[in-house]
Parts: structure tokens; sequence; C-alpha cells
């Protein structure tokens, strides 16, 4: 290659962003970080600018830019700290950035997320809540800027990958029929319904075959994740919510397959190392060395799939339901299941109270079109409003 990429990691200190970093350590002479953002992990993060020495490094208020620049001026770095989302934003959309990991948790990535997109850059897209709450204005920012958008999220990465380079002329006429995208079913696939009440943040976070932040770990526990996802997929692949079908394989070893009016259903497999689905991004369309382990097929011995069950995962059918909806309806979905997982968390709500409040919400307010991001935010604002009235009724 003639030069080094510039890269961007938004959420440098979250699980995704640490095995992008894993990655571009791998190959020097392809990539170059150009800037590390973090929100509140000031420790971690001055220990990954000391490391990658990044020109960019961006927090979440002037204090801690403050304390940051100290340090790193301190050891003689002569990084630039920035602040607030007004930061995120430029070191996002900068012009000597080529590529632009994603990576911030929530709905406090979508700005920098779709000013990265704006800009034209290429796209690795983790943050999976900006493409729900913004749905067409996202993907049309992406065709009137010409960026290049790349999922992460393992599913989507391997339905791209099983994809005819030619999708975008829609998924009938190159011939498939349906997608398939699977579901580890997390750590409460087989607990007793009646248990689900009395399970701990603790347990909801210890997911059986992936390492993730806490937030991300309990959506996957209440499979409010693979609801996010499947929002996700359509509008990615340009897909109806009836061309989507959840399916739960526990080993997490195929990633997700398509379906061909011929009878083929192409599959992606791969060990559960989220490294994998970042190369391959990174790298498009050429292929790089991510780090991760062969598949060993004789040691899996076996692949289990079943269909999931809506009694046990609610989060699920309130999701396909606001997939339906559209407008702001996807936005709002979000908003309260953030402030949903955030009172489980702190263990002011039980496990199943997550959909309740997230029913609530939906129940409490009719969807609107969204033809700009301030109604998405509007949106975002009102259903966490109703989220904390729900909170609040319960004392």
């Amino acid at each position: 290659m003639s030069q080094l990429q510039q890269v961007t990691v938004l959420g440098a200190t979250g699980s995704i962003g640490l095995s992008t970093l894993d990655v571009i350590a791998r190959h020097p002479a392809r990539y170059q970080v150009f800037a590390l953002t973090g929100f509140s992990r000031l420790v971690e993060l001055e220990a990954l600018c000391l490391l990658y020495r990044p020109r960019y490094a961006v927090v979440a208020d002037e204090r801690a830019a403050r304390h940051l620049q100290g340090g790193l001026h301190a050891a003689g770095l002569a990084t630039r700290v920035l602040f607030g989302e007004q930061g995120l934003c430029e070191v996002a959309a900068h012009p000597e950035v080529d590529a632009v990991m994603a990576a911030i948790v929530g709905a406090a990535g979508l700005k920098p997320t779709l000013a990265a997109v704006e800009a034209g850059k290429k796209v690795l897209l983790a943050n999976k809540e900006a493409l729900v709450m913004s749905g067409a204005l996202f993907i049309e920012a992406v065709r009137r800027s010409g960026a290049v958008l790349l999922p992460i999220d393992s599913e989507h990465n391997a339905i791209f990958q099983c994809l005819p380079g030619d999708y975008a002329r829609g998924l009938e006429q190159v011939g498939v029929r349906r997608i398939l995208l699977t579901a580890s079913g997390g750590p409460f696939r087989e607990t007793p319904l009646e248990q689900l009440r009395e399970v701990s943040p603790e347990q909801a976070c210890a997911h059986p075959n992936w390492s993730m932040g806490r937030k991300i770990s309990v959506d996957s526990a209440s499979m409010m994740n693979k609801g996010l996802e499947l929002i996700e997929v359509c509008w990615l692949f340009d897909a109806t919510p009836a061309q989507v079908e959840v399916v739960i394989h526990p080993q997490s070893v195929i990633h997700s397959l398509v379906d061909y009016v011929d009878g083929s259903v192409l599959a992606q497999l791969g060990n559960p190392d989220m490294r994998t689905p970042i190369s391959h991004a990174l790298a498009w369309p050429q292929r790089i060395d991510s780090g991760v382990a062969p598949l060993d097929l004789f040691a899996i011995a076996r692949l289990d799939f079943q269909a999931p069950d809506e009694q046990r995962f609610p989060c699920l059918r309130l999701a396909r339901q606001a997939a339906e909806a559209g407008g702001s309806v996807p936005a709002m979905l979000n908003a309260a299941n953030e402030v949903a997982v955030a009172a489980f968390l702190e263990r002011r709500i039980r496990f199943p109270e997550i959909a309740s409040i997230i029913d609530a919400v939906l129940n409490a307010e009719v969807g609107v079109a969204v033809e700009s991001v301030e109604a998405v935010l509007a949106a975002d604002r009102r259903a966490r409003e109703l989220a904390g009235q729900w909170l609040n009724s319960r004392g």
C-alpha cells in the first residue's frame, strides 16, 4: 500500500474498540491510529494514547480533557485532547481520516457516526443504535456522500459476506428468499421462566460465548440485541421484517445465513471473536490476518438450532413490531431500552420489567414520520421521559 490508512476509533476503551486496536497493531504497515475516544475510562484511554500515540483524543467534558492533556504532555506526547459531541464529530469527519470505527454504545454514537458518513468516510458500523434510530436518514446520507458502510456486528458482517456483490439491486432481484439472523440465546436461554424475576445483573452479563460490555450483554440476555439487529438488517440490506428470521444457535459458530430461491443456503462460520468481522471490514475488499484461531470443526462436533420463544424473549417481539411500524418508533424502542437496562443494572427493576418499560413507552405514544436528526432526537428524548415516568411511578 502506498500510505498508511488513518483510522479514528470511536469508543476505543470498549470491547470493540480494543479488538480494533489489536487488529491495527498487527498491521503497522497498513494502519495508523489517528484518534481515540473514550467517555469515562480516562486511565484506560491514557494508556491507549501512550501506546498508539494518536493525533487526537476525545473525552466527555472539558475537565476530563484538561486532566488527560496534562498527563499526555507530561509523557511527551503531542496528542491534542478534545471533548464533547463536537470533538467526537471533528475526529470522525477530519479530512485526513480514511476509516472510522463507530463503536460508541447507544444513542450517544448517532451524531459522530453521521458526521463520518456525511464526510464520505469508510465507516465500520458497530454502533447499531445509530442506524436503528435514524434509519432512512442514515442510509440516505450514505448514498448522498458516497461513504462506504461496512457492518461490524458479527451477524451483519456474515450476511454481507454471504450476499452477492450486487445485492443493492434488491434481495428478490438477486435471488434471496430470506435472511437467517442467528442468536446465541444468551445466558437465560434455558432458565425456567418463573426464575427470570430473580436473575441478577451479574448473571445477565455472564454471556456464554462473547466478551462484551454490560449494556450489550443485558441486551443479549433479553434478546433486545437481536431485535435491534433485525431492524439494522432491514436498513443495511433493504429487507422487510418478513424477510428476516431469527434463529437461536447456541454455539455462536454460524454467524448468520442467507437463503436463496434455488435452495442454496450460504453461511459464514468462525470462532466467536469480534476481530474477524473487524479485520474483514478494515481490509475490505481484501483479507488480512485477524489473530483469530482457525475454526476447529472436530472440537465443535455439533451445531444446534431452535426457534426463539417470544414468551421468554418479549423484547424480540417488541423490536419486530417497531421495525414494522417504522418512523419514530425504533428510536423510541431504543431509548426506552437504554433507560430500562440502566435501571436493571442499578438494581432498580427486575429483569422482566425491561420489556414492561419498553412496552409501556411504545403504547403511550403514537409513532410519527421523522425527516430530520432533530426529530429523531426528539423521539429519543420523549421515550426517555416516558420511561423515567414509569420508573418514578414504581417509587
